[in-house]
C-alpha cells in the first residue's frame, strides 16, 4: 500500500487525554470549568500580554475584535489581499468594507508602503495578517496606525509564537486574534483566542462573547451579545497542547531548515522567506514554483499527490473571490504568489526521512538543475 504523507495532522502525545478525561469526569464539559481560565491565562503569558479571552473559533475572534470598537456600516478596514477569506468576511459581518492592500514581495504579508494611500476619513482599523507563520512588518504598520488613530487587530491565526523584533505576535497591536483549528500550531479542534493588554477591551470581549449578560444580574442582557464561548473540553485539549508549544515550535523550525537544505540549489523552487527582523515559525513550509520548473504549480501538486504527498495551494487573493470582486487595485504580487505557491507537509511529527522523500520527489518532478 502506498504511503501517504498528509499536509498536516495534530500531535496529541501530551496530557490531552488526561485533561479531557478529568473534564468529563468532573461533569464540567461546557463553557464553565477550570480549564478555560487556565488556558486563557497560560496563553496570555505565552504571548506576553495581560489578558486572554478564549472563544469558539478564530473567525469569531476577529469578528469580536471589530465589535469591541463598534466598527460598522460606513466604516472601512484595511486588510491584505493575500489572506484566508475569514479576514475579509468578518469586516462584512459588521457591515463595514474591507480595503485591500497588495502583498509585500519578500515577506508575502501586507505591504506597509501601500497602506497610507488607502487611508480615508472612513478608515477605522487595520488587520495585518501574519501569513503562514511569518509576521507582518508591525513597526511600520503601528507607526501609521498611531499617526491616523487607527485600531490594529493582529490576525495571528497561523503564527503562534512568531516574533517581530523579539516580541511575539498578538502583543504588538491593540488586540491579537488566534485560531486553534485542527491544522494550527496548537489545536482545540475548533477554537480561538483574543489577547490584549487593554483592560477595557478584555472586559468588553468577555461580556459580548457570553450573550452580553450582566455580571451583577444573571440573565439580564443590556444589549445584543453573542454565544462565542469555548468549551471546557476544548480548553483542556488546548492547555495540554500549550504545555508542549515550545517543543512543537522548535520542531517546526527544524523541519523548515531541513526543507531548505534539501531544496537548496533547486532552481525550479523558491523557498519561504524570513526577514532579518522576524522569527518565522513556519506554520506551513511554503514554496513558490518558478519559471525554471519543468511543471507549473498545479501540475506539481497533482504529481505529488500521485506519489502519496499531500499539499495545499496558497489562498486565492481576496479580490478574485466573487463577494469582493469590485475591489480597486492591481494586486500584482498577491496574484503572482497565489498562482505559484504550495504549502508542503509541515506537521511536527513529520520525520526527516519523509522530508527527504518529499524534496527528492520535487527535485525529480521539477527537473531541478
Amino acid at each position: 500500500m502506498k504511503t501517504f504523507i498528509p499536509v498536516y495532522m495534530p500531535d496529541f502525545s501530551g496530557n490531552e487525554m488526561t485533561y479531557v478525561t478529568d473534564c468529563v469526569n468532573s461533569g464540567w464539559i461546557s463553557s464553565l470549568g477550570k480549564y478555560v481560565e487556565r488556558f486563557e491565562t497560560s496563553f496570555a503569558e505565552f504571548c506576553g500580554v495581560k489578558h486572554g479571552i478564549a472563544v469558539s473559533n478564530g473567525t469569531v475572534a476577529l469578528h469580536l475584535a471589530l465589535l469591541l470598537k463598534d466598527i460598522g456600516p460606513g466604516d472601512e478596514v484595511i486588510i491584505p489581499d493575500l489572506t484566508f477569506v475569514a479576514t475579509a468576511n468578518v469586516v462584512r459581518y459588521v457591515g463595514a468594507e474591507p480595503v485591500l492592500i497588495d502583498a509585500e514581495p519578500f515577506t508575502w504579508t501586507i505591504n506597509p508602503a501601500q497602506i497610507k494611500a488607502k487611508i480615508t476619513s472612513k478608515t477605522k482599523a487595520i488587520i495585518p495578517v501574519h501569513l503562514y507563520g511569518h509576521p507582518a512588518n508591525m513597526g511600520e504598520i503601528m507607526a501609521l496606525a498611531n499617526q491616523y488613530g487607527l485600531y490594529v487587530i493582529e490576525d495571528a491565526a497561523e503564527a503562534h509564537g512568531a516574533e517581530y523584533k523579539g516580541k511575539r505576535v498578538g502583543s504588538l497591536g491593540d488586540i491579537g486574534a488566534f485560531s486553534f483549528y485542527g491544522n494550527k500550531v496548537i489545536t482545540t479542534g475548533e477554537g480561538g483566542m483574543l489577547v490584549t493588554d487593554d483592560n477595557d477591551l478584555a472586559d468588553r470581549a468577555r461580556f459580548l462573547k457570553d450573550h452580553a449578560m450582566s455580571k451583577e444580574d444573571r440573565y439580564w442582557h443590556p444589549e445584543v451579545g453573542y454565544n462565542y464561548r469555548i468549551t471546557n473540553m476544548q480548553a483542556a485539549i488546548g492547555l495540554a497542547q500549550l504545555e508542549r508549544i515550545e517543543i512543537i515550535l522548535a520542531r517546526k523550525i527544524e523541519i523548515a531548515q531541513k526543507y531548505k537544505k534539501e531544496l537548496e540549489g533547486c532552481h525550479g523552487i523558491a523557498v519561504q522567506p524570513e526577514a532579518n527582523w522576524a522569527k518565522n515559525i513556519y506554520w506551513m513550509f511554503s514554496i513558490l514554483v518558478t519559471d525554471e520548473s519543468h511543471l507549473n504549480r498545479n501540475e506539481l501538486m497533482s504529481a505529488l499527490q500521485e506519489k502519496g504527498i499531500d499539499s495545499r495551494p496558497f489562498f486565492y487573493p481576496i479580490h478574485q473571490l466573487p463577494p469582493y470582486s469590485g475591489a480597486r487595485g492591481d494586486f500584482f504580487v498577491a496574484k503572482d504568489l497565489s498562482a505559484r505557491g504550495i504549502n508542503l507537509p509541515s506537521y511536527p511529527t513529520l520525520s526527516n526521512l519523509q522530508i527527504e522523500f518529499v524534496c527528492q520527489t520535487i527535485r525529480e518532478l521539477c527537473k531541478c538543475r
